[in-house]
Parts: C-alpha cells; sequence; structure tokens
C-alpha cells in the first residue's frame, strides 16, 4: 500500500478538493480522508480509481514536452558545395560531431568527423567538397512532436532536425534531449 503513502500530497499539488476526488471515486469525504490519514485500508479497486484519477490529473498538469521544448535554435549547417575543410573548422569551433548539409536551403544530407577524416586520408583531401563526403540525411520532425519519441530515433541517428513550413527551425542531438529532459537550459555556444 506504498501508493496511499502520497496519496493526499500528490491531491493536494494537483489542486484536488477531498469532496471533488471522493465524489469522483463514489466514496464519502470522511471515508477518503480517512483513507489518506492511513486510519483504514481500502480496498483495491478504490486506490485503483484513485491513482488511475490521480494520474489522468498529472498528465494535464504536466503537459507533454515537445522537440521544440527541447530544441537548440542554434543550428549549424554546411552547403554541400563548401571545401570539407570548412564543414571541419565549423565542426571543431562549434564542438559538434556531425552538421547537418544543405544546398540552396534543402537539407540533402550530413557529414560527421568520421567522414571528414576518410576524406582527409585520401591523395584529393585539398580539393574534396562536402557533397563528396555525403552521408544520410537526419529525420525532420515538427517542433510539436513529443520528446519523450526521440530516444528511439537518436539510438538511429546522431540528430534530428526541426522544421516547420519548410524553415529549418534547429537540431535535436543526444545531449539536447538528455539536458531537456532535465530541465537543464541549453548552453551550447552559436556559431556562423
Amino acid at each position: 500500500m506504498d501508493r496511499l503513502a502520497g496519496l493526499r500530497r500528490r491531491r493536494i499539488a494537483l489542486g484536488i478538493p477531498l469532496h471533488e476526488l471522493a465524489r469522483a471515486v463514489g466514496r464519502s469525504d470522511a471515508t477518503l480522508s480517512r483513507v489518506e490519514r492511513g486510519q483504514i485500508r481500502p480496498s483495491y479497486e478504490l486506490v485503483e480509481k484513485i491513482d488511475a484519477i490521480l494520474e489522468r490529473r498529472e498528465g494535464l498538469a504536466t503537459p507533454r514536452l515537445t522537440v521544440g521544448d527541447v530544441m537548440n535554435r542554434s543550428l549549424v549547417t554546411v552547403d554541400a558545395s563548401a571545401p570539407l575543410a570548412v564543414a571541419a573548422s565549423r565542426m571543431e569551433a562549434g564542438g559538434f560531431s556531425q552538421l547537418p548539409v544543405v544546398d540552396d536551403g534543402r537539407v540533402v544530407g550530413s557529414v560527421s568527423e568520421a567522414a571528414v577524416l576518410r576524406a582527409v586520408a585520401q591523395p584529393t583531401a585539398r580539393r574534396a567538397r562536402v557533397r563528396d563526403s555525403l552521408e544520410t540525411a537526419y529525420p525532420i520532425v515538427d517542433e510539436a512532436f513529443p520528446a519523450d519519441l526521440l530516444p528511439p530515433v537518436l539510438g538511429r541517428y546522431p540528430a534530428v532536425l526541426v522544421m516547420h513550413r519548410g524553415e529549418l527551425l534547429g537540431i535535436v542531438t543526444k545531449a539536447d534531449l538528455i539536458r531537456g529532459l532535465r530541465g537543464v537550459p541549453l548552453r551550447r555556444p552559436s556559431s556562423a
């Protein structure tokens, strides 16, 4: 019956008057008060009803985080026609391990540190362009996309781009999601 220990605290935190919860579960105020104080042991069914009501209200009281809440708006991209050295220097300056690649404002792929390292090892490295080391584009979601659905996506891709009506708004990496879910503000420096 550990679920009962915090019943009164949860009810008060949600701003639910005792009589409202009592009415919702079909019991008297006095009975519910005695349950909260541990004076009587309620049935399993009553505990389930109370818990379900509180959980529904907690869901309303704590809105679901969206991608817009956790994304980093300081999006740094690199043009597909840029020299690979430009991508490398942007990654180094911003502390990024990958960058989205754009061509005429359209996302065409990505480039990672690993791709840059592979290209640098080639004899033609000085003439290499970002398009020569292009990797798969990151998934694109809307800013209203639920943040709690991102972990499986970020398990397969290093980042998710956030777009609204064809305009890139930001990016979410694993670190951004972790910070956002912990409520820590994003502090990544913006780079050009």
